[in-house]
């Protein structure tokens, strides 16, 4: 999984996010830049992404970074992603 580029990381992100809003019935398109509660993303939700992000990249999510500031935007969740992955 170190292989993943951050273009795969950031389609990946973006797909969880799509099926997420598309399960809410929310048709809306977004960008990479674009508050993810001003896209409609719950705080539910926002669970159901972190979960979905673990259980897609392999990886476990530190409790220090399950904060608003780093699932703001599929930009902020990339960096993350990307950060763990290189860790690991």
């Amino acid at each position: 999984m170190l292989a993943s580029t951050n273009d795969d990381i950031r389609h990946k992100v973006t797909s969880l996010i799509a099926s997420i809003l598309a399960s809410n019935e929310i048709q809306q398109p977004f960008s990479a830049e674009d508050s993810l509660p001003d896209i409609g993303l719950t705080s539910v939700d926002m669970v159901n992404l972190m979960l979905g992000l673990e259980a897609e990249f392999d990886i476990t999510i530190p409790q220090d970074d399950i904060t608003p500031e780093q699932f703001r935007s599929v930009t902020t969740i990339e960096i993350l992603i990307a950060r763990i992955l290189h860790a690991a």
